[in-house]
């Protein structure tokens, strides 16, 4: 092939994935906060994860993104490999929309769609209007690239001599198309510039068939990368997309003169039979993994055995890959560790409450410990949201990631609070001073409503939850604000009278003011619920 043949096929398959990718971007930008709710929510069977990850590769027109998605909630025990494995099928399906976008014979249209995508993305007055423009620049410019394409391949048609191997030999054409794939690890190029030669007259239908197989086989290269560095129950799930399309590949390999016959009979135009060739293999594969999915499990787990898990320590859902293969994705990572976060500040406040009530001094190191892990956390969910917003977001998720920011700062004081907590515990342990039972029995009373309001605030966020949002705002914060005034009033008249000791009364009154504290947090934290909630309206 001449340089300037090369370069062109070079150029086209840019202006492709380019195409494809500002067409990503702007689906991702016109679905806002519900890609994040989409992406978030866990598939309790195998057939809703087929539809869940059919749709996110729909929007974010990946499928090796969705994979990575999945890889990254196996790792973080978000989810379980045989959710994964119904998440995987559907992505698998979902990649098959670009094959049958690319079979439409609208070429000679991209640079109009291409000039009235500008005007909208230049000229629009609204957001929406912008990200219709790029999404219309991007459709444009997926045309543009199977043009240039077809355009440089033009003086192989003397030669179509060099292309009859793949017809006499299949599993030629399906190495060259695993290889090809797993080279650019983007199988739309692969099968675009495989659809592309075919239009040319360059490959046949018995020839281009095998490549679009090996296609399959090769996008795996990406859940593997993803999986590297990652737990046991992560390599299980690259090892489930592998597993997945390379059986899928050798049962079509052993039927592919009857699969050829009925692509044949679907369109007499060889681009429209490639795309229906990718489609029917992914959704035919799909049925007929989805009644064995259990097995399938078993299988995986016994080529890579090793219990799926969890992780223990630090950040646990804060996967790095999320970043770029969806920010949505990532966003709910954050909701995700922020719900870490809360669980160990209510073990915290649940352990000051331990330490007070039982007389525990156990419990001072237990949450200093505590109040380490979630500086450590506020660190790392800083600097995980700082990469996001070096990422394309919409105005929605950062509306989001911004109120996920600020609460995990409420988070953290309430932490630190619980140690203020602890401090003046460890003093009255130090200075043998006690409480009154009246004392007690308020600390306990003022402690139980405060609990109860980081509760529910926490369960408003993880929730998106109003009417819990509403009711510490309406109802608790006046509470424990009401209860902190008359319980100081109370204690100074029991000081008053001599009925307590003055260093023991301090200590009390600085209880008061740190629980008073803590519930001003729970405030913040269920007004950061409502602005989440206001994202979907």
């Amino acid at each position: 092939m001449p340089l300037s043949n090369a370069l062109q096929v070079l150029g086209g398959v840019g202006l492709f994935l380019f195409g494809i990718k500002l067409m990503s971007d702007a689906l991702q930008d016109l679905a806002g906060d519900r890609m994040r709710q989409l992406v978030g929510s866990l598939t309790s069977t195998p057939v809703r994860g087929v539809l869940i990850g059919t749709l996110v590769t729909v929007l974010i027109q990946s499928s090796s993104g969705t994979t990575i998605m999945t890889v990254s909630f196996v790792h973080a025990g978000l989810m379980t490999l045989k959710q994964a494995v119904g998440v995987i099928m559907g992505a698998n399906i979902g990649t098959t929309v670009i094959a049958q976008v690319i079979a439409f014979k609208i070429k000679n249209f991209a640079l109009p769609v291409i000039g009235i995508g500008m005007l909208f993305a230049v000229f629009g007055k609204s957001k929406r209007q912008k990200y219709i423009g790029n999404g219309l620049v991007g459709f444009g410019l997926l045309f543009l690239g199977m043009q240039t394409m077809e355009g440089a391949m033009d003086f192989l048609q003397g030669r179509k001599d060099l292309f009859m191997m793949f017809s006499r030999n299949p599993l030629l054409g399906v190495l060259v198309g695993t290889l090809v794939t797993m080279v650019v690890q983007a199988s739309s190029a692969t099968i675009g510039l495989t659809i592309a030669m075919a239009s040319q007259g360059l490959l046949s239908l018995d020839a281009a068939v095998p490549i679009l197989l090996g296609d399959n086989i090769g996008t795996t290269i990406t859940a593997v990368i993803a999986s590297l560095g990652s737990n046991r129950s992560a390599k299980q799930a690259a090892a489930a997309h592998v597993m997945f399309n390379v059986i899928g590949v050798v049962i079509f390999m052993t039927i592919l003169p009857i699969f050829k016959t009925v692509i044949s009979m679907t369109s007499s135009d060889i681009a429209r039979q490639l795309a229906n060739a990718h489609t029917l293999f992914n959704v035919t594969n799909t049925l007929i993994f989805l009644p064995f999915t259990s097995v399938f499990v078993k299988l995986i787990q016994a080529i890579v055995p090793g219990k799926s898990s969890a992780i223990n320590v630090g950040p646990q859902f804060l996967d790095p890959k999320l970043v770029t293969a969806s920010p949505a994705a990532a966003i709910d990572a954050i909701k995700k560790e922020i719900s870490h976060m809360g669980a160990i500040a209510l073990s915290m406040l649940q352990d000051v409450k331990n330490a007070f009530v039982n007389d525990d001094p156990k419990m001072i190191d237990q949450v200093n410990e505590s109040e380490k892990i979630l500086n450590e956390l506020t660190h790392a969910i800083a600097k995980y949201s700082a990469e996001i917003w070096q990422e394309s977001i919409s105005s929605e998720l950062s509306v989001v990631l911004s109120a996920y920011v600020n609460g995990i700062s409420d988070i953290e004081r309430v932490g630190d609070h619980c140690q203020n907590l602890i401090e003046l515990y460890d003093y009255k342990v130090e200075h043998r001073l006690t409480f009154s039972p009246v004392a007690m029995q308020e600390f306990q009373d003022m402690f139980n409503t405060v609990f109860r309001s980081v509760t529910l605030s926490l369960e408003s966020v993880a929730e998106e939850d109003v009417s819990k949002a509403h009711e510490v705002i309406d109802v608790l914060e006046v509470e424990v604000d009401r209860k902190e005034k008359t319980l100081r009033k109370s204690h100074i008249r029991r000081l008053n009278r001599g009925e307590c000791n003055p260093s023991a009364g301090v200590i009390f009154i600085d209880i008061l003011s740190n629980l008073e504290r803590i519930g001003d947090h729970a405030h913040n934290l269920s007004f950061i619920a409502l602005d989440i909630a206001k994202t979907h309206r």
